[in-house]
């Protein structure tokens, strides 16, 4: 079988971190992207959950849009909370 050079951008810091698990595995980086595009092929799927971070929802960014405001305008009522250690 014949193989081919692929070649992409990514991210500096998530390369590294890639790398760093990929070493504890003992897995070269070339190794764990072929084991994903063979399981990718042979499933025809994303082989891991793909979700949007609820964090970033229309209403959740709403909401911290309208607290910032009145935090910003002086409505805002803050309260001091006790720490809590685990």
């Amino acid at each position: 079988m014949s193989q081919v050079l692929v070649n992409f951008r990514m991210d500096e810091e998530d390369k590294k971190g890639m790398e760093e698990v990929c070493k504890e595995l003992g897995l070269s980086m070339t190794t764990a992207f072929t084991l994903l595009a063979k399981k990718m092929r042979r499933e025809k799927r994303i082989p891991f959950e793909v979700s949007i971070d609820p964090f970033y929802s229309d209403a959740n960014i709403s909401y911290l849009q309208r607290v910032t405001s009145e935090v910003d305008s002086g409505r805002a009522k803050l309260a001091e909370h006790p720490l809590q250690e685990d």
